[in-house]
């Protein structure tokens, strides 16, 4: 006859529990007769046995799994090859992570919905007038940049959508769309401030696009708060009477160890050589009238040269630069951080690839001239970059590279404590020895506090289980030890 076991915690490949007189680890689905690796039913024994599971599980998968009533329905639980199946499983449901709370999954269909919302807007924004009369469709070197951020925008809610079968997914789309939404907002003011300081018409479609960057925004932050709610590993294990976390991987900032001090610096400035190379001139144009025989270069694009609405936005842009980046740094696990980055990253990029669009096109219209007058008075106008541009550029390649460094950083998962075994024999009592439901429930409630009510249970149906096998074995002893003891 196959073993009968319980499970008391599963991850993603393996699933940690007891069987008869032993602590073993099972890989999931796998009949109960042939566990990947045993233990004494003893304190140590178990201490190993947990250590073990988490060495060899995926880092931020481990779940406690809730024990059963006993009676009928635990008899009919028990499974292929005598697995105990789980207590959704038994109704209909698939057995696997607890999912998220009720709030939380409302949070994230609205962050969803939000972020969806946005992205139509910004699309719509790109074909009414946006600034002076002109729409983003008309102007080559404004509408690559819009289109970098719908795109984005676009991305993170596809990830936020995969939460349905991978639930990480949704932090990661929030942080990628936080961050993106950090760095335009500074961008979206600078145009604010071009309409109110210039006199310039106010076009419908800078009000749409801004509609659209305060619905993904507010749907990346519900995303972000619906992924907090989730019933992760962390909280599992706490319900489980654990004195720390279960290889959890919440997703805050934290202390970076030493061996990550150096790039991480390398990070930071990095960030603040992008934002300080963010706010110099990046357009130079070189005019010559051959008639007079004079050349003048002018250079345009200098931050702190325009309005001051429009100085707060481009210092709104470096500040958030050097923010997000700081907050990627230290964010664990890092390969979120990265994602928060990356968002930043996109907008950078892109208006690196504006400035090289708009110095391409024909500039005879900012002095005033048409390509007619300016053929018939001799004057030829040459456009470029200047080198701070290209520094900007270096920097923000760097980014990406510390964002590809954060990206595929190993996991440092905190170390697991070990939690309390719901079947750990009192002291003094003999390793591998059954114990009745009653001295259980006794022993776990005077050291985990509120896990009195589930234990008993348990441990008579592990107890129940016991004696079964043993009955259907021939009446072995009590006394019989596993091949570890």
């Amino acid at each position: 006859m196959p073993e009968k076991a319980v499970i008391s915690h599963r991850g993603e490949k393996y699933e940690i529990g007891r069987g008869k007189r032993f602590y073993g680890i099972w890989a999931v689905g796998a009949p109960y007769d042939a566990p990947v690796d045993r233990w004494p039913e003893t304190r140590d024994g178990w201490g190993q046995a947990w250590m073990r599971f988490t060495a060899i599980e995926v880092p931020g998968t481990i779940t406690a799994v809730p024990p059963e009533r006993t009676g009928l329905r635990s008899v009919l639980s028990f499974g292929r090859g005598g697995r105990k199946a789980d207590p959704a499983a038994a109704d209909g449901e698939s057995a696997g992570p607890a999912p998220a709370g009720r709030r939380g999954a409302t949070a994230l269909l609205a962050g969803e919905g939000l972020l969806v919302l946005g992205v139509v807007l910004g699309l719509a924004g790109l074909f009414p007038d946006y600034i002076g009369g002109q729409s983003l469709l008309s102007q080559g070197d404004q509408v690559v940049p819009h289109l970098c951020y719908v795109i984005a925008w676009a991305v993170s809610a596809g990830l936020i959508a995969l939460s349905v079968s991978r639930p990480r997914a949704a932090r990661l789309g929030a942080l990628f769309a936080l961050g993106l939404s950090a760095v335009t907002l500074g961008l979206f003011l600078s145009d604010v401030g071009e309409v109110t300081s210039d006199g310039v018409p106010l076009g419908s479609g800078l009000v749409i696009s801004l509609l659209g960057w305060f619905a993904c925004t507010v749907g990346a932050a519900f995303a972000l708060v619906a992924s907090c709610r989730d019933k992760d590993p962390a909280r599992a294990g706490l319900s489980a009477g654990l004195s720390g976390p279960v290889n959890a991987e919440p997703g805050w900032p934290a202390r970076p160890t030493r061996a990550h001090a150096g790039p991480l610096a390398l990070l930071v400035l990095a960030s603040i050589g992008t934002a300080a190379a963010f706010a110099p001139s990046w357009d130079s144009y070189t005019v010559t009238q051959a008639s007079l025989g004079v050349t003048k270069t002018y250079l345009e694009g200098n931050a702190f040269s325009n309005p001051g609405v429009m100085i707060a936005g481009s210092v709104a842009v470096m500040v958030a630069v050097i923010g997000v980046a700081a907050l990627a740094a230290l964010w664990r696990p890092a390969r979120q951080g990265a994602l928060l980055l990356a968002g930043a990253i996109v907008p950078l990029a892109a208006q690196a690839i504006s400035a090289l669009i708009q110095v391409s096109q024909p500039a005879y219209g900012l002095f005033g001239l048409t390509q007619a007058q300016a053929n018939s008075e001799g004057v030829t106008i040459t456009a470029g970059v200047t080198p701070i541009f290209w520094v900007y550029c270096v920097f923000v390649i760097a980014l990406v590279v510390s964002c590809a460094w954060l990206l595929t950083t190993p996991g440092q998962p905190a170390i697991p404590a070990v939690p309390m075994s719901p079947w750990m024999p009192p002291a003094g009592a003999e390793a591998g020895l059954p114990l009745n439901g009653g001295q259980a429930a006794e022993d776990l409630s005077d050291t985990v506090p509120g896990q009195s009510d589930a234990v008993p249970g348990q441990a008579a149906d592990v107890d129940a289980a016991d004696r079964d096998v043993a009955g259907n074995d021939g009446g072995a002893g009590d006394g019989e030890h596993s091949a570890y003891a």
